[in-house]
């Protein structure tokens, strides 16, 4: 069992409890801790979301848990479905911003937030 502690120049903001779940991140990628993804309908894979994507990957679904080289196949992995997030840390797709994301993941009613640091 994985162990987390508050980092206030992290990627975790506060002590909200997070909660991760083992994901396939599509090849062709590599991406860092805090990539914001979403998932692509067909095959159930991971990939960062990109607001224009029209394969259901355009809403945001989580947040990658550490970097992961995907560029030359899917790789399986953790992301973060639950916690509250610092906005500096996270990666966003092309059209994603901290309000498009934390609204997002509000309408779908996902324990995940995404805060502007203090």
């Amino acid at each position: 069992m994985a162990v987390f502690s508050y980092d206030p120049g992290g990627l975790i903001l506060s002590d909200f409890p997070v909660m991760t779940r083992t994901v396939t991140l599509a090849s062709g990628q590599n991406l860092t801790r805090g990539a914001l993804l979403g998932q692509i309908t067909v095959g159930g894979n991971y990939t960062l979301s990109l607001a224009a994507a029209g394969d259901g990957s355009e809403t945001p679904t989580a947040i990658l848990a550490h970097d992961v080289d995907a560029s030359a196949g899917d790789v399986v992995c953790q992301a973060y479905f639950a916690g509250e997030f610092a906005d500096d840390q996270i990666s966003y797709g092309t059209g994603h911003t901290a309000v498009s994301a934390d609204a997002a993941f509000a309408a779908a009613a996902a324990p995940i937030a995404i805060k502007v640091r203090a």
